[in-house]
């Protein structure tokens, strides 16, 4: 089974490594990290990188598409190599996935018209745009397409897709294994839960970088 995770300038490094963690020790995985080109690719910290060990020609038909977000999804879905290989992948994967804002690259490529998905919560209405139906479940399966909520929901998407290749036992074994049993020291994971004031300061947060000149 190969396992093909889009890497694009500016990812987030959470959003690939947290899926891979889960999907890499499924029976039978073959992982590769996929790129314009082969080399490094740099996360959204600017300090973290990641090799890309192929490019997209080498991979045109993988099984399982992993897409990640992150602030470098602008340039990802403005058009190129990358919604070109989505196009091409999905056409024959079993599983076409994304994390968090990677959703939007998925959008991007036509592939969510219609379709309800989900994405990070600062992130609904663009989805929209791209004519999916936003929700804020943490993980959105509607097909053999699975969408993941921000970033830590890559974990959870992960497992979710390994139940559904390998069956639950295989599924629970992986979570047993990485000792996935979440316990926060907050309860402040989701805008419905966090302090209005945190909820507040992000969003404005948001509305300025998004009407920052591009560098």
């Amino acid at each position: 089974m190969d396992i093909a995770i889009l890497l694009y300038d500016r990812f987030t490094a959470l959003d690939a490594i947290g899926p891979y963690e889960v999907l890499s020790r499924l029976p039978g995985a073959r992982v590769a990290f996929v790129a314009e080109a082969a080399g490094p690719v740099a996360t959204d910290t600017g300090v973290l990188t990641v090799l890309a060990e192929r490019p997209y020609a080498d991979v045109p038909a993988p099984d399982v598409v992993v897409v990640p977000g992150g602030p470098g999804d602008v340039a990802a879905r403005a058009g190129g190599g990358a919604l070109e290989w989505l196009r091409t992948a999905h056409a024959t994967s079993t599983w076409t996935t994304s994390v968090c804002t990677g959703s939007l690259i998925l959008g991007a490529a036509g592939l969510l018209d219609g379709v309800d998905a989900t994405t990070h919560w600062l992130a609904m209405d663009v989805l929209a745009g791209y004519g999916a139906r936003p929700t804020a479940e943490r993980v959105v399966e509607r097909g053999r397409i699975v969408t993941a909520a921000g970033v830590s929901a890559g974990i959870d998407m992960g497992l979710t897709l390994a139940g559904r290749i390998a069956g639950d036992a295989v599924a629970q074994g992986i979570q047993l294994m990485i000792e996935y049993d979440p316990q926060p020291p907050y309860d402040a994971g989701s805008p419905a839960k966090a302090p209005a004031p945190v909820v507040e300061f992000l969003r404005a947060r948001s509305r300025h970088t998004a009407a920052e000149p591009a560098a």
